[in-house]
């Protein structure tokens, strides 16, 4: 009995660390502005991650692709595989605060070296038997249970750590839909300006093809030179070379919708060949606060854990300083004889405490805690580098979309002014009051800032979408959607 005397001193260890490895907080995030510099949208609800930006485009076609894009894009899919992954590594570090059993069973027959050093047995006469004399059967059977005791906290930060870490990659996963749905949106805007630059430059060709017989019939009356003829086809020729570019840029945009929704190039060609409207956000887009940022951009939010993990295990290298205490035992039966292999004699059984505590070690642990404190500096480091990359990112979508838009009105006042400069030039050259380049000259004219409003719509769709990316917005809003059943597993629900 005169072990127990040193169990009152155990449970005041004990007690004394249990607050060694304290639970890691979240961080207080830098000082934010109140507003954004643009002072644009202050007053606007903020963009919830679960709400669907992109019907706000009022696009079928747009919001189809999308939800296609997260079902079977294969980015998607490798991000939800690695969320299966960390749970269940998360999973195995929880196990490890529970006590494990094992059970055992075996059957073994035996017989020992005459030749080698073995213990003196006596057979049932009472005599020493030679080694090797007969063969022995030996059946056994039992279970073996231990528990580590966390006590100094090691496994709960453990298990901490690794909740954290599967919060990080379901962040990383909403991270990864983000900037999917952004990239199907912008080719989507981009493959319908394409399309609407070739329906221009067609008619631009048509319009010259038309205004080039003209000039030849002229020619035929007397009334225009040759000059003039060769000047007005080789404007018809430089037109229909311009045509081709944009039909191979079309083609590529194509093909890069087709892997964003995890098919082949070509996929979707027959799908999206007819050319449809630029599609253009709804006025008044949504911007919130800076504040809001924090719990909407899922790249942030994984940063975040990424410091919670690594205060966790900080804790954990911190418990490596103390002892660790383990209860174990085993229990069974064994028997040389099947006939009495359930009998009270047959039963062993042993059960203990066991303390390990590697005193000379304590250089190197102190040093993995420098090495942890290193770990979470960098990190606290990372996050706040997110936060100001993210603050960033919002001011310049705002600046850009602002002056896509201002850009887009003075092009189109533009444009209708160009028109107007090209029907007067007609009249003058028809009437034999201006030269045939005056004519040409607006024609070109008219054709460069035809394609300039129609770049400026799709630099007004595109901006918006960078916007709602950089705001963090939608990667809530399909769940269940993913590649698999993962995607509705995602900490949207956690939201505040």
């Amino acid at each position: 009995m005169r072990p127990l005397r040193c169990t009152p001193a155990l449970l005041c260890i004990a007690l004394a660390g249990c607050a060694v490895a304290p639970a890691p907080v979240a961080p207080a995030a830098p000082v934010l502005p109140a507003q954004w510099r643009s002072g644009a949208g202050a007053g606007m609800a903020v963009a919830h991650a679960d709400i669907a930006w992109w019907e706000r485009f009022d696009d079928a076609a747009l919001t189809s692709l999308i939800r296609r894009a997260a079902a079977a894009n294969l980015d998607v899919a490798l991000a939800s595989a690695r969320v299966r992954e960390t749970r269940g590594r998360a999973g195995i570090a929880s196990a490890a605060l529970r006590p494990g059993v094992r059970a055992r069973a075996a059957a073994t027959r035996e017989r020992d070296s005459e030749h080698a050093p073995a213990p003196v047995l006596f057979g049932a006469d009472g005599n020493p038997e030679r080694p090797g004399a007969r063969a022995d059967n030996l059946f056994q059977a039992g279970f073996d249970a231990s528990w580590e005791l966390d006590v100094f906290g090691a496994g709960r930060q453990a298990a901490l750590a690794a909740q954290a870490d599967v919060d990080a990659v379901e962040f990383d996963l909403g991270a990864v839909r983000v900037t999917l749905f952004a990239e199907v949106a912008r080719n989507y805007v981009v493959l319908r300006g394409q399309q609407q630059h070739i329906a221009a430059a067609r008619a631009d060709l048509a319009d010259q093809s038309s205004a080039a017989g003209l000039v030849r019939a002229r020619h035929a009356g007397g009334l225009a030179s040759e000059l003039d003829v060769v000047r007005s086809d080789a404007q018809v020729k430089l037109l229909a070379a311009q045509i081709a570019p944009l039909e191979t840029g079309r083609r590529l945009t194509l093909h890069r919708l087709a892997v964003l929704l995890g098919q082949a190039p070509g996929a979707l060609d027959a799908e999206l060949a007819a050319a449809r409207p630029i599609p253009l956000a709804r006025p008044g887009l949504p911007t919130g606060l800076p504040s809001d940022l924090l719990r909407q951009r899922p790249d942030i939010r994984r940063a975040e854990r990424q410091l919670a993990a690594s205060a966790a295990r900080m804790g954990v290298a911190a418990a490596d300083l103390y002892p660790s205490f383990s209860l174990g035992g085993s229990a069974g039966l064994a028997s040389v004889s099947a006939g009495d292999f359930f009998s009270v004699a047959s039963l062993l059984w042993k059960v203990g405490p066991t303390i390990n505590w590697p005193i000379l070690r304590r250089g190197q642990v102190v040093a993995s805690i420098a090495v942890h404190d290193a770990r979470q500096q960098q990190a606290l480091i990372a996050y706040r580098i997110v936060i100001l990359n993210a603050l960033e990112e919002v001011e310049n979508a705002i600046a850009f979309y602002q002056d896509a838009q201002a850009r887009q009105a003075a092009l189109a006042a533009a444009l209708q002014g160009q028109a107007l400069a090209l029907s007067l030039s007609r009249s003058r050259y028809l009437g034999g009051l201006a030269d045939l380049r005056d004519v040409l000259d607006a024609q070109h004219r008219q054709a460069v800032l035809g394609s300039d409003v129609i770049q400026g719509e799709v630099d007004v769709a595109t901006a918006a979408v960078a916007l709602h990316k950089a705001l963090g917005g939608g990667w809530c809003a399909l769940p269940g959607g993913g590649a698999t059943d993962v995607a509705a597993e995602a900490p949207c629900s956690t939201l505040p």
